[in-house]
């Protein structure tokens, strides 16, 4: 292992936790969290509504410029990349950390996720996910069984490889 290698990790969000909404409607960070957030200077979290699941992607200003940095690709009078511009800066909000780590559970959150009682936070390297946790439970589920499939077909099809290689071989004159 590399001595950089606790660095950067410390400089990513990783594992999971699910923290309860207080009776304000305020949720903690995870503490591992928030030092990512703080080492990265982060004073404000912007959150996107993912397309295709109930989350929320949760990052910093990076999260926005790598965003925005796949609108340039696009040619800018073309539907695309106003609909990304539209999703990316019109359909996110700002979430602020108060001094003890904790953001609010706006509707914006709630409506998207069906977050109700408990919150649940889930890395995802640069930026990380907010899931009402009973919804996250199914989505692992289902990435682990998408990810099986995907590892079975891989030996199957390497397999099939060997076994064809093999009779090649062996059907070859000496």
């Amino acid at each position: 292992m590399s001595a950089g290698w606790p660095q950067r990790v410390m400089d990513r969000f990783l594992s999971s936790a699910i923290n309860r909404i207080d009776s304000k409607g305020r949720v903690s960070v995870p503490a591992h969290f928030r030092a990512v957030v703080q080492k990265r200077g982060f004073t404000e979290l912007y959150a996107l509504r993912a397309l295709d699941i109930p989350a929320m992607d949760v990052g910093g200003l990076d999260l926005l410029d790598r965003y925005e940095e796949r609108i340039a690709q696009e040619d800018p009078f073309l539907q695309t990349a106003d609909d990304m511009s539209f999703f990316i800066h019109g359909d996110g909000a700002f979430l602020k950390l108060d001094q003890d780590g904790r953001i609010t559970v706006t509707d914006f959150l709630r409506e998207h996720t069906g977050i109700t009682t408990d919150v649940a936070f889930v890395g995802r390297g640069l930026f990380f996910q907010i899931w009402e946790p009973e919804r996250l439970k199914t989505h692992g589920q289902q990435v682990r069984e998408r990810l099986l499939k995907l590892r079975q077909a891989a030996s199957s099809a390497r397999a099939a490889g060997q076994a064809t290689n093999a009779g090649v071989t062996a059907g070859q004159p000496e």
